[in-house]
């Protein structure tokens, strides 16, 4: 599985609970760098699969935009655009 990354640091990633290897490809200097998974199984058809990023982002890291609490509606919670979607936290 290939994500798209840039100047993002990549702690941890899991699939279905289960820790799986990853590895950053090739940087280009305006696209970024691929993200390469590998699952830690093989996936069956129609399988569901949750997988989990721990990252940390940088002021570089263009696609990531975040609110604050404090900026949002409900004020309860954190809020990330990421790449032109929404993605709640």
């Amino acid at each position: 599985q290939v994500l798209d990354t840039r100047d993002v640091q990549v702690f941890k990633v899991t699939v279905n609970g289960q820790d799986a290897k990853f590895v950053f490809g090739e940087k280009h200097s305006f696209k970024g760098a691929p993200l390469e998974i590998t699952l830690p199984f093989e996936l069956r058809r129609g399988q569901e699969a949750v997988v989990e990023i721990s990252f940390e982002s940088s002021p570089k890291s263009s696609a990531l935009q975040w609110f604050t609490p404090e900026q949002t509606s409900g004020k309860k919670y954190p809020f990330l655009f990421s790449q032109c979607q929404v993605e709640w936290i």
